[in-house]
């Protein structure tokens, strides 16, 4: 090591400036960007073009209080148009809020797998394959949005070229297999249900739960080869789930129902959220593990979809878990 001074002060030195990659990134994609605790109806989200998405694409960028290495990816294709093709490391589950269309996946070009989709579906794309989505109506727009990784991964490499541009093929995950999407569901003890495709997520066989609530039913769900865990669960009109702690990383959408939830961190004041139909609520959200419980005040059941990264049932995440 050379220097110009063995006499040079440190505290008269300029301060080293720590990059934040992700942060640098959500600048140079230039979407709208949804910030706080939640959304409370993801229709009604403002888009803009978001160029990495294909021609006429638009979208916007969420990034919830307590969304530390998670993110959310809202994207629209207007009537008759599709992306881009796209490919990348980062886990990318995905829910269609409105509009019917289709997926086309491939490691192969030769070799594409297509499946259609419609409101409802739930599904986490392959890592790393390529893909590309089609709106199927030549009248109404879609619409999907997807709960990623992607901040994790970009502050752990420091490199959106290998976030992005990375031509390594998991085929351990994903390699064409002709039912990949299509394939029987397997359940497994504990309400575990192991899938890669969810044409209709109300339609998901539900079992009781009573350990989480009266009246409460659940099912677990292990997709994209065992790389995303997610689940359903559903309680009964006038009722409440028992109010529960955890980490930042649970993203809930209400996909029926109408009711709040109530959150606080330590003693601070409560913080109420009025859901419905459409709204996404990061459960946990902020520093610190937040208390927070759920009432049904709508007059039909509620059910709500439990996105979350990083998380897996079938490869532990430490020696605790194996």
């Amino acid at each position: 090591m050379n220097t110009t001074s063995n006499n040079l002060d440190p505290e008269k030195q300029p301060a080293l400036v720590r990059i934040d990659m992700y942060e640098e990134w959500r600048k140079r994609e230039g979407v709208p960007l949804v910030g706080g605790v939640y959304i409370k109806e993801m229709k009604a989200v403002e888009l803009g073009p978001w160029p990495r998405k294909g021609d006429g694409v638009k979208g916007a960028l969420c990034y919830l209080d307590g969304d530390d290495e998670a993110d959310e990816h809202i994207v629209e294709l207007s009537p008759g148009s599709y992306t881009a093709p796209l490919r990348h490391m980062y886990t990318e589950a995905l829910y269609v809020v409105s509009g019917h269309g289709s997926t086309s996946v491939w490691r192969d070009e030769h070799a594409k797998q297509t499946f259609e989709w419609g409101p409802g579906s739930y599904f986490v794309l392959p890592t790393n394959a390529w893909h590309q989505f089609f709106n199927a109506s030549l009248s109404q727009p879609a619409r999907w949005f997807s709960v990623t990784d992607l901040p994790q991964l970009l502050r752990q490499w420091a490199s959106e070229d290998f976030v992005f541009n990375n031509p390594y093929n998991f085929k351990d995950r994903y390699a064409g297999e002709p039912d990949y999407f299509s394939a029987e569901a397997k359940l497994y003890r504990g309400r575990v249900w192991e899938t890669n495709f969810i044409p209709d997520i109300k339609k998901l066989p539900l079992y009781e739960w009573k350990s989480r609530g009266g009246g409460g039913t659940n099912a677990f769900m292990v997709m994209g080869a065992g790389m995303m865990e997610s689940h359903v669960s559903r309680f009964e009109s006038g009722h409440y789930k028992k109010a529960h702690r955890h980490g930042p990383g649970a993203h809930l959408y209400i996909t029926q129902g109408e009711g709040y939830v109530l959150t606080q961190r330590g003693n601070e004041p409560r913080i109420r959220c009025d859901w419905q139909e459409g709204s996404l609520y990061l459960s946990g959200a902020g520093e610190g593990l937040w208390l927070h419980q759920h009432f049904n005040v709508g007059a039909t059941p509620a059910t709500y979809l439990v996105m979350n990264q990083g998380l897996s049932r079938k490869y532990a995440a430490n020696r605790w878990q194996a």
